[in-house]
């Protein structure tokens, strides 16, 4: 029942706390008090230490923990060709908090060269023994988070007029990603998750999206940027509905979604969020198709620093193998613990507490 490849039956999504000595040099660079070059060494620093931490809590991946980004999605689009960031005059509404008024807009051709994150994902494999692994927003949440005036009518028409540049621009990226060594490269994705809130369905609706043609739209684009995936490269998502400061954006189980996303989309894995009561039952698991495709079940919060039980998160397990095979199942935390660089609200012994509980589980699991 153990697995030699990614997904692993003890997993992470990707992001970690950021470290005091980070945070302080990060501070100290928006204030010019340091160079671009000692930010680096300290990030280089600081990254070799969280992955030293990794694999020591017996875990066989390792990620950067975000530590070279601000978001967990802005930093990647506003790199790739034609994407520029910009400032809008809110935030995105989480509950009771707004994010920085930024956004992305495109501007000019889509495309993916010269993407900073292809060195730093060099720098982790170069400097772990486990599997390094890779995550970027996805194609679906780029467009999710388009207004309507943000795309340029002299490159693309509309929003809904670059799925298949960007259905490109994601083939550029997984080759560009796998020539680096890349073999575990996960798509985050919030959209999915929004697509199940009535709440959110709504707003993208106050926003001229075509809210009931985003499931068709968006597994048409993202199985259309995983068409030139290399054979043994695994590709997952996260299915997130919104993680800043420990608050969120959507409520919802996945039904409405399930049997697009879960028997439609061509991905080798599926991390799914299951800490609360918000992401429903096991019941959409139903549509997971027997074979090789795995979910990763989020039973572990990082939204606070309660470390779960035990034989809790053992019952849950069983209850999720009702819906689907104990050996297609893995285990990770429900989400990141930084998905921006402010972080959750829990302490950083707290967050490897929870690490170390989601490999014992596994180990104790499934063996």
């Amino acid at each position: 029942m153990s697995r030699s490849k990614p997904p692993f039956r003890a997993d992470v999504v990707g992001s970690l706390l950021r470290t005091a000595p980070l945070k302080e040099a990060r501070a100290k660079r928006e204030r010019s008090e340091i160079s671009a070059a000692q930010l680096t060494e300290v990030e280089d620093r600081e990254i070799e230490n969280i992955i030293k931490k990794q694999e020591e809590i017996g875990l066989k991946l390792a990620t950067d923990g975000e530590f070279r980004r601000s978001w967990w999605h802005f930093d990647f689009y506003g790199a790739l060709d034609g994407v520029e960031i910009y400032e809008l005059d809110h935030g995105i509404q989480f509950q009771g908090v707004q994010t920085k008024p930024r956004s992305i807009r495109i501007k000019g051709k889509l495309g993916f060269s010269n993407h900073p994150m292809l060195e730093h994902f060099k720098f982790l494999k170069a400097h772990t023994r486990a599997v390094p692994k890779m995550c970027i927003p996805s194609p679906a949440t780029l467009h999710f988070r388009l207004e309507p005036d943000a795309v340029d009518p002299r490159i693309y028409s509309d929003r809904n007029a670059i799925f298949d540049a960007l259905a490109n621009t994601y083939r550029q990226a997984i080759r560009g990603f796998y020539d680096a060594g890349c073999r575990y490269l996960q798509f985050d994705d919030t959209a999915w998750a929004y697509l199940c809130s009535q709440a959110e369905l709504k707003k993208a609706r106050d926003r001229g999206l075509d809210a009931d043609r985003l499931q068709q739209d968006y597994a048409r684009a993202i199985n259309a940027a995983l068409e030139g995936k290399p054979a043994d490269m695994v590709i997952t998502t996260h299915v997130c509905r919104g993680n800043f400061r420990s608050t969120w954006i959507s409520e919802g189980g996945y039904e409405p979604v399930a049997e697009v996303m879960l028997g439609k989309l061509n991905y080798d894995g599926y991390f799914l969020e299951y800490d609360t009561a918000r992401a429903g039952g096991f019941e959409p698991l139903r549509f997971l198709p027997k074979g090789n495709k795995i979910v990763v079940l989020g039973l572990i919060t990082t939204k606070s620093g309660t470390l779960e039980k035990k034989d809790d998160i053992k019952r849950r397990i069983d209850e999720a193998t009702k819906f689907a095979s104990l050996d297609q199942l893995c285990l990770s935390p429900q989400c990141g613990f930084a998905s921006t660089e402010e972080g959750n609200v829990l302490a950083e012994d707290e967050q490897w507490a929870k690490l170390r509980t989601v490999v014992e589980l596994a180990d104790e699991v499934w063996g």
